[in-house]
Order: C-alpha cells, then structure tokens, then sequence
C-alpha cells in the first residue's frame, strides 16, 4: 500500500497542476444588475474596437498600396510620354499591366543592368554591400547607377568616394555619361564637386586619400555611401566612421538607409575586406554584420524591443568578366588579362581572393592544404604551439602527427584581451577531450622579466598549461613551412595541412606578403600572429627530428597489433 501510495504521488508531481472539470458547473456570483449591464456593454466595446482596429489597418494598407501605385503610374507615365527619364526599378512594374512592362522595355532605357551579378547588386536590399571580384565586370558603372533611384527625392544626399583625385576624375567623366541622359537639367557644379538634380537632391563626389580625413565629414548625414575600390584603403577605419553617417529625417529614404562598395582582389586593403565580405560568410546571400576584430555579430540592446535581432545585414556579390556581355563580345579584353603575371591574373581575371601580391608562400593551395575535419586516431602525437599577445591576438594552434611525419593542424584559438591565466584556461578547457601533446611551444619571449613578478609562460605554467621555449630564428622558420608546404617526393603529397577550421591560419599563410626589406622573410607589419605560432611549431619540430622520428617509430611499433584478423585479437 506505501509503494502504491508513492506512485501514485509521483505520478500526481508529474503531471503538475490537475486540468479543470469541463463538465463541471461554472461558478456563478452574486453582481448586481448595473455591474451586469456595465460589463455586457464593455465586451460589446472591446469588440467593436478590435474591429475598428482591423478595419483601420485594412484601409491604411489599401492607401499604402493606392499610393504606391500612383507613384509607379506617374512614374511610367512620365517617361513614357517623354516628359522627363525616369529610374524604374522592375517592381515598379510588378503590379501594372503586362502591356505596360512590355511597353518600357520597347522605349528608350538610358541604363539596363546586365542579367546576373550587376542586377543582383543593384537590387540588393541589405544595408552594406559588396560587389567585388574580376576586372571588367562592369562594378564601377552599377555603382554610379545605384544612387540615381532616389533622386526624385529632394533630400536625397549621396556621397561617392576614391582613393585619389586622379581616379575621382576618371569617376566623374563615367558619371556624365549616364547623369545628364537619366535626368535632364542635371548639373555638375565643380567647384563643389556634385551634382545636383532637378528635383533638388545631390551625389556628392569626392576623395579621402588619408584615413583620418574622414572626420571632415563629422556632422553631415548620407542616406547612400559608395566606395569605388575599396581595398585601396589600408584598414576599415574609414568604412567604419562612414556608418555613422548614414541617416535621413526623410520618411522614404529611411526606408533605404545603404552602403555600396566595390573590388577587385589585392591592394593594401584587401585582408580586411576580405575578412569582412568573404571569409566564411556565403555569395549572393544576406548574413549579419559582425565585428571585425571578434568576429561577434552587431546586436540590438536587451532592453530594445528586436533585443537579439541583428543590427543590419551584408552581402557579396562576385563579380566575373564573363557577367559583362559588351567585353566578352570581342576577347581582346579577356586577352589582354590573360597575358598578365600569374598573381595578377587570378586577381583581375579570375577574381581569386586568396592570392596575394608577392605573397610569401605561393605553393600554398586550398585545394591542397587545406581538408575538411575528421575524427584522427588517439595514437597520433599531438603538439601545441602559441605566439602570446593582449592588445594583439594571442592563437593557439594544436597538431596532430601521423605515421609518415606529417603534421595535420586541427584546431585553432585566435583571441585578444586575454591575460597569461585566462589564455591558459581556455588551453586546459580545449584538450579536455584530447590525448596529452608531446610537445609544446610557446615564444620564448613570454620568458622575459622585467621586475620581480612571474614572467606570462611562468603565470601559464603555474596554471597547469606547461610549455617549452620557442626557436625564434625566422628565416629558417620560413624555409621549414616552405619544406612541408611543398610536396613529398614519394608521397606526392604535402607534410603540412590545415583543418577548415582554422581560418587564421589559412588565411595568413595564404595572404602574408614578403618584408620590403628583406626578401627572405615575411611583413612584420602585416597580421602574423598565427603564422608565428606555426613557425614555432615547425621549428620545434626540425630541430629534434631525428629523436622524434624515432620516438614515433617506437610508439608505431608497440600499438596494439591484430594477430587474428577473423576474431579481431
């Protein structure tokens, strides 16, 4: 009977809360008639009100929809009489009779996209967007369109920018031929560079050829911003101050708050728009913005209603010579790209962002390098190698080496602001699944004092994460990835790749250029924390080779073997 009863209780917690009788009787109480009539009246109200609610939306959405019709007509209707040119978007047509559609296209079109990327760019609707790739693709022509859709709007304020005075100009003569054509009365004014419309709005073009000349624009407000040739800029400072003056107090252009940047493969400024427009993140598709130093997406505030929901959205858009039907018409275009450098022909020809000018390692290959995850053996050795740093990143990257000395770079930690303590909390949290590393190597430089207290490999060590100083001689370091990029003459196959995963790693080795003062090693100035922490790792590993040949032999040779290969043992 206890047992019952327990089970019973059990069963009564379990299903929580018992539901309410439906056919028992309803409680009634003792109101009075005015109470009554006082709450009879007030449903009737509050359903009167839910539809007067509805019936207002319905309305509001039918005026909505009336004037936005109107505006089309009038907008068709005026280039079609030849009473001014107008920039009709195809949704202007959506909701208009087939005849008329077919009735534009037969009249005269100042300016048709081409079919693909540059249609895909001029009707994207996220708020900063790339449209970037191979030369010829006709990116510079969709970005001085891009902005003309809005200039029916008196406050209308565009603001289009270059690197140089000397390519601004090359701008502008493009701009005269397409302006004056889409909106007679269109003006030019040079003494302010911009121009100025019939309706009152403006494009403003100008060049920055200093990243701090931007805060000339502190206080002005856009509601569209162009770059041609982005990458021509060294960091993202100045993309990033122009955000903050992207606004409008008009309705409409609130609506159509947008970024626009275009380019080629390369230049000064390639690693950040890379990092920023195409590692990791998908083609012709919208992702949220993200900060570019963690990699964290840009949020909304918890205490804002769309808490959680994403700032804004980006995109890119590749752009290809083969997209421009007018060069491709003859060749001589592709030709003449064809007959360039290797390196810059994979860039303007071929739109390859991985490339790099006098980059360090040309052997490296993505096809050849770098491998999907997958699950490793536990008996192949593991290594651990770190470059250390606070207001730099510190990484962190962890190897795997198989039977035939190759070594497989599974997983990376690329992180900054963290102290000696916290970055070894983060190593001892990451191996917690893995098998003890061998061997591990940390700059040897962490080992410095400069008064009484622990030096960072001591703070690490006293963490439980141990570590053995780095050979710092950079040069051999090199020569040593250049060995194991390069392929084994019996295997055919490299001795170095790389997880997917690590995207630091790849992307540095990838892109890192060659030092302009020595031939022989790589850019110190350029991002290389991860590429350090690699040539620590390979250093460790050429300079106890043969020992450590031997020791891996050795471990080969005692794994368990299988003496009957029907039952296994």
């Amino acid at each position: 009977m206890v047992a019952k009863h327990q089970d019973q209780r059990k069963k009564t917690s379990m299903a929580g809360r018992p539901k309410k009788d439906p056919d028992a009787p309803k409680a009634t109480y003792n109101l009075s008639v005015k109470e009554r009539a006082r709450r009879a009246v007030q449903k009737k109200l509050n359903a009167a009100k839910r539809r007067a609610k509805k019936t207002t939306k319905a309305a509001e959405d039918k005026r909505r929809y009336a004037r936005r019709l109107e505006n089309d007509i009038g907008k068709v209707e005026k280039a079609l009489v030849g009473k001014e040119t107008t920039v009709i978007d195809k949704g202007d047509l959506t909701d208009l009779p087939a005849a008329v559609a077919d009735l534009v296209e037969d009249s005269e079109v100042v300016f048709q996209p081409n079919p693909g990327p540059q249609e895909e760019f001029l009707s994207a609707g996220e708020r900063d967007v790339l449209y970037g790739g191979a030369a010829g693709g006709g990116k510079s022509f969709a970005l001085l369109a891009d902005p003309l859709r809005y200039c029916h709007n008196p406050n209308h304020r565009g603001l289009l920018l270059r690197r140089t005075l000397d390519e601004l100009t090359e701008l502008i003569d493009k701009s005269r031929q397409l302006y004056t054509k889409a909106f007679p009365g269109a003006k030019f004014r040079e003494s302010k560079s911009t121009w100025v419309f019939p309706s009152g709005a403006t494009i403003w073009f100008t060049y920055l050829d200093k990243d701090k000349d931007v805060t000339r624009f502190q206080g002005q407000a856009f509601n569209w911003i162009g770059i041609d040739e982005i990458t021509q800029y060294p960091t993202p400072y100045v993309w990033d101050y122009l955000r903050s003056r992207l606004r409008s107090t008009d309705p409409e252009l609130q609506q159509h708050l947008y970024m626009r940047c275009t380019a080629n493969p390369g230049g000064v400024g390639g690693w950040w728009v890379k990092k920023m427009y195409i590692d990791g993140t998908p083609e012709n598709k919208a992702y949220p913005a993200f900060d570019l130093d963690t990699g964290k997406p840009f949020v909304w505030p918890h205490n804002h209603e769309k808490a959680g929901q994403p700032l804004f959205y980006r995109k890119f858009v590749p752009a290809r010579l083969t997209d421009n039907p007018h060069l491709m018409a003859d060749g001589q275009y592709e030709s003449m790209l064809r007959s360039l450098p290797e390196v810059e022909r994979k860039r303007l020809l071929e739109g390859d962002w991985d490339v790099a000018e006098e980059a360090a390692f040309p052997e490296f290959s993505r096809t050849k390098h770098v491998v999907e995850p997958y699950e490793m053996p536990t008996n192949w050795p593991r290594i651990r190698m770190a470059d250390y740093g606070y207001a730099a990143p510190s990484c962190v990257l962890w190897g795997a080496i198989d039977w035939d000395n190759n070594i497989w770079i599974y997983r990376e930690l690329y992180e900054k602001h963290l102290t000696a303590e916290q970055l070894a909390d983060r190593i001892l949290e990451a191996e917690q699944l893995d098998p003890v590393p061998h061997y591990t190597v940390l700059d040897s430089s962490c080992w410095n004092k400069t008064g009484f207290g622990p030096s960072i490999a001591e703070v690490m060590m006293r963490s439980g994460v141990r570590w053995t100083p780095s050979d710092r001689n950079r040069i051999q370091g090199k020569m040593e990835i250049h060995r194991r990029l390069a392929d084994n003459p019996y295997t055919k196959e490299p001795r170095l790749r790389f997880f997917s995963t690590c995207q630091h790693i790849i992307k540095q080795v990838a892109g890192i250029p060659l030092s302009k003062t020595n031939s022989e090693d790589v850019d110190t100035k350029a991002e290389d924390h991860a590429y350090d922490a690699l040539r620590y790792g390979m250093m460790t590993r050429m300079s106890g080779y043969v020992s450590i040949h031997q020791q891996l032999n050795s471990i080969k040779n005692h794994v368990h073997q299988v003496q009957d290969e029907v039952f296994g043992y």
